[in-house]
């Protein structure tokens, strides 16, 4: 069974539809999406739509949360806000309530999904906890085998020998181990952090256990423009390149 999992659209359509495509050529068995569908990008309703329309799953973002209550929209940036606010106005009624009713976790196959950090949590950042803590996450894992989002950099997490090991992920292929808790973060579609702007997604085969990391090209000055044009903060759009 392929998986392909992707994460962090953030209104980014162009993006999205490239990353689909992608998919599509691939072959794989579904896909799956770890939240942050909507926020920063132009086209939240357009994304949110495209999703539902192609039936896949989706857990919660801290974007979506930020829908269900005040508390939740205060934990964000002034900017972040902004762009809340006009995510807002451009989703319909449908595509709200959508996103407010995300699930925090999904689990299938031997692996789980969540946006922030195991077992359920949608605003954690895994880079912002010690090796201590982190070792624990991944020493409390079940199943074994976690992908999340959130931070949009490529990683994986391990617990070896009791050690907590960062394995950077490159575009490609790469084995993993059996016996192993593996934590991994399959990056962002809609505005990787990571210094390469192509949109980024990776495909799990659970049969062969190898995660392969894709890497999409997609206009980004389309994307740019449409955030100006729109009046969405300029920052968003700088941020893409």
């Amino acid at each position: 069974m392929k998986t392909a999992i992707i994460s962090d659209i953030h209104g980014n359509l162009e993006a999205l539809s490239e990353v689909l495509a992608d998919i599509d050529r691939r072959g794989v068995d579904r896909t799956v999406c770890l939240g942050d569908n909507v926020g920063y990008g132009p086209d939240p309703e357009e994304v949110v739509r495209l999703i539902r329309e192609r039936e896949i799953p989706s857990v919660m973002g801290n974007h979506e949360i930020s829908f269900t209550s005040p508390e939740y929209f205060e934990w964000f940036n002034t900017l972040a806000q902004v762009s809340l606010v006009l995510t807002k106005r451009n989703l319909s009624p449908e595509s709200m309530e959508y996103c407010q009713n995300l699930p925090h976790f999904l689990e299938m196959d031997g692996f789980r999904l969540v946006h922030g950090c195991p077992p359920d949590q949608v605003l954690t950042y895994v880079i912002e906890l010690s090796d201590l803590e982190l070792g624990i996450v991944l020493g409390q894992m079940n199943p074994a085998l976690c992908f999340i989002g959130h931070t949009h950099l490529l990683q994986r997490f391990t617990l070896e020998d009791g050690e907590v090991v960062l394995h950077p992920l490159e575009e490609g292929f790469v084995q993993l181990p059996a016996g192993q808790a593996h934590l991994v973060n399959v990056g962002s579609v809609g505005q990787p952090r990571d210094g390469n702007n192509n949109a980024k997604y990776v495909i799990w085969d659970g049969d062969s256990r190898v995660l392969e990391v894709r890497h999409v090209p997609y206009d980004v000055s389309v994307t740019a423009k449409k955030i100006i044009d729109r009046g969405w903060p300029e920052a968003h759009a700088r941020r893409l390149w």
